[in-house]
């Protein structure tokens, strides 16, 4: 990136600890601000590559690291005793309006990645008032008798004792069946990207692939509860949706019916992208360059 402006920092999460944040800013003034959500079990750091490429088309790049997640968490997959999945909400207001208030009156726009895209799902439910945009990445439909089983399989781990540890049952439930579709896959994580650096790159990473606790999947589940309904999401909110065909966490399917959901609850514009052969993390797939072209083409019709 020309003039390369990457600010490093820290703000204050809703619960008071200090949550990393990363802003790229393009030359001049920025077209829009693009705020990215990240996933389970990985940190904002990840998306450098595709903030720098949006950042080359005029926008200012924004995103934090969650709470149980990166440097700063005491215990990973791990947001809070109480009101977990809200604060995770909550955080990303609280940077949206940090951040706006640098930026005055330029377009702002959410993007959020798997465990992000739930995270932005339920707070345009919320906060969706002002923005100019959603976009949500490798997303998925999860129906009201899965994610009831979900929390109450959680519920009963934290009750008996493991709200604050690893819980491998339930990682293996949720994402046991993940690499099926790759077999025989060189880890266990063949599932996110066909580009095998990016791969080991994850699994070398310590702030990667680690399994949510208890307490973190009661959190997580008790969102997907909250997505079994749409509600509350501005009818003139352009959203776009994209994943890949392989993708488990949503694949086509999934990602499809989402988008019923959305046109449902009355939103107007939804538009949908699918990659064939592309598997979760398009940021990171071999094809990722016409990835970040295809977002930043989005944008630029909003603004």
């Amino acid at each position: 990136m020309k003039n390369e402006r990457i600010i490093k920092g820290t703000f204050s999460s809703c619960t008071g600890l200090r949550l990393d944040y990363r802003l790229w800013l393009p030359e001049g003034q920025p077209k829009a601000v693009i705020q990215l959500v990240h996933g389970m079990a990985e940190h904002i750091d990840r998306y450098d590559a595709t903030a720098r490429a949006l950042a080359e088309h005029g926008f200012a790049v924004v995103g934090h690291t969650h709470l149980g997640h990166g440097t700063q968490a005491k215990i990973k997959g791990y947001f809070g005793e109480k009101d977990g999945w809200q604060h995770l909400i909550d955080d990303v207001h609280l940077l949206r309006q940090r951040t706006q208030q640098h930026h005055p009156g330029v377009p702002y726009i959410l993007l959020g990645h798997s465990m992000g895209s739930f995270v932005v799902r339920c707070y345009l439910m919320q906060y969706a008032k002002g923005l100019a945009g959603a976009i949500l990445s490798g997303t998925g439909f999860f129906p009201k008798p899965v994610a009831l089983l979900g929390l109450g399989v959680a519920k009963l781990v934290c009750l008996f004792g493991g709200e604050k540890k690893p819980s491998k049952l339930i990682n293996g439930i949720a994402f046991g069946s993940s690499n099926r579709l790759f077999k025989p896959a060189r880890t266990d994580f063949d599932w996110l990207t066909r580009d095998e650096a990016i791969v080991d790159s994850y699994v070398a990473d310590p702030y990667c692939g680690f399994i949510f606790t208890g307490g973190g999947y009661r959190d997580f589940f008790t969102g997907l509860n909250r997505l079994t309904k749409v509600q509350g999401v501005p009818e003139d909110l352009p959203v776009l949706l994209f994943s890949g065909e392989k993708d488990p966490v949503g694949s086509g399917d999934g990602v499809n019916k989402v988008a019923k959901q959305l046109r449902d609850a009355g939103v107007k514009q939804v538009d949908v992208k699918l990659y064939p052969d592309g598997r979760h993390e398009m940021f990171n797939e071999l094809n990722r360059e016409e990835v970040w072209q295809d977002v930043a083409a989005w944008v630029e019709k909003l603004v």
